[in-house]
């Protein structure tokens, strides 16, 4: 049987990362995936240009049950780390909104990156390659030695003295999602945190949406917030409308918030003053009051909302009543709606919750079943759209290489003085 120090499962962001830094200290990696190619949630992020993290990280831009758990691996590894990494690979990139970084030319060139850093350190990789079981016990050449753990896979066995799981989440499964992270957790007794999809679009009743139907593919910037009191969550995005609902970064940034059975409010012209505007134009203006909306919305928009209420809106704004406008100020600043659903796993860019990271060592992301680490989607650490997520899959590979060494590098020196 092969042996390793590490064998890392997951060819994607984090797992690529977390092999390359890990085997470039001196770790012996062998790093597995299920699919033919890596890294495929990179190839086409950000429109084929990887937005691969956002120059505001922090610990706020993040959510799960505890939001706190990323600040340690975010400090030790930030996106100026990042960027530095790049710079040396001569990746040019450009910051595009609020602090997000994409790639000039393609996402290509952050996996020719990665795979750059795991040619550097030696690693060893076995894709495509099925892993069909694991255990964890004594080795089988050295009976009554160190508890190693032996993959079974259908290229073979192997065994190692450390497990890293970086497999993601159960989003878009048609390149290759798989729950593989969490039933390892599962059967090492590790809590999970249940899963959902997050940064994703929504939906609603179909006889309920059946008027704003026909303005999908109409973009426009918003103020949308869910929750309420304390913990109320708002963001100032743009908004899209589909034939089945809303999408756009205003609802993907809303939709890791939202909660079934509870609404979400959205202020379709957060920059006007609509009761000043409107009661302003009715002293001065005799057009229609859809056209008076147009210099704030886009006029499909207008023209479908006043259409609601045609008999109070569908008129000349000077013969609209006071109480009428203030209606219709109000209701589009404060447009209270509540999706039916999500478009699911096949839509969301990622999946919330996961292994609960009341299990996890913030420092070197091991787990508190020696020798078994989890990083990127697959824990319960979920980012903003923007970066964040890519931003959390180097931070949390580098601190779980840096305690792959720590861990392991000391155990092959004792063996060998053995």
């Amino acid at each position: 049987m092969e042996s390793f120090d590490a064998v890392i499962l997951g060819a994607g962001a984090a797992g690529l990362f977390c092999a390359g830094v890990a085997a470039q200290l001196g770790v012996k990696v062998l790093l597995i995936d299920h699919s033919p190619r890596v890294a495929e949630k990179i190839r086409i992020s950000g429109g084929g240009r990887c937005n691969f993290t956002n120059l505001h990280t922090s610990a706020a831009n993040y959510l799960g049950n505890n939001p706190r758990f990323c600040r340690s691996a975010l400090s030790r590894y930030t996106p100026q780390d990042f960027v530095q990494l790049l710079k040396r690979h001569a990746v040019d990139f450009h910051e595009k909104h609020q602090g997000q970084l994409f790639c000039d030319r393609s996402a290509q060139d952050i996996i020719d990156v990665l795979l750059s850093e795991c040619d550097a350190g030696g690693v060893q990789r076995w894709q495509p390659c099925a892993v069909q079981s694991i255990r964890h016990g004594s080795s089988a050449a050295q009976e009554g030695s160190t508890l190693r753990y032996q993959i079974g896979t259908d290229r073979g066995n192997v065994e190692c003295a450390a497990l890293v799981v970086a497999t993601g989440g159960l989003s878009i499964p048609k390149i290759g999602a798989s729950d593989l992270g969490y039933r390892i957790a599962r059967q090492f007794d590790l809590p999970l945190v249940p899963t959902r999809p997050a940064l994703v679009p929504l939906c609603f009743d179909a006889t309920a949406w059946e008027p704003f139907a026909a303005l999908s593919g109409l973009s426009l910037p918003v103020r949308i917030e869910a929750g309420s009191k304390k913990d109320k969550v708002a963001f100032l995005e743009d908004l899209l409308f589909t034939h089945r609902g809303l999408s756009g970064p205003a609802v993907l940034q809303i939709s890791s918030y939202w909660q079934p059975g509870t609404p979400i409010r959205v202020n379709l012209a957060p920059q006007a003053d609509l009761p000043a505007l409107l009661n302003a134009a009715k002293a001065t203006s005799r057009k229609r009051i859809a056209n008076e909306l147009a210099s704030y919305l886009p006029s499909r928009l207008a023209e479908t909302w006043v259409a609601q209420d045609a008999a109070a809106w569908n008129r000349p704004i000077n013969e609209a009543s006071d109480k009428a406008l203030a209606a219709l100020a109000e209701q589009l600043s404060r447009w209270e709606l509540a999706p039916s659903g999500t478009e699911g796993y096949a839509k969301a860019e990622v999946t919330a919750g996961g292994v609960d990271t009341v299990a996890l060592s913030g420092q070197t992301m091991e787990s508190r079943q020696s020798g078994l680490y989890f990083i990127g989607e697959v824990v319960d650490v979920t980012g903003w759209l923007g970066g964040y997520n890519f931003q959390w899959a180097w931070s949390s590979a580098f601190a779980c290489a840096q305690g792959l060494a720590a861990q392991v590098l000391p155990m092959r020196s004792t063996s060998a003085s053995e």
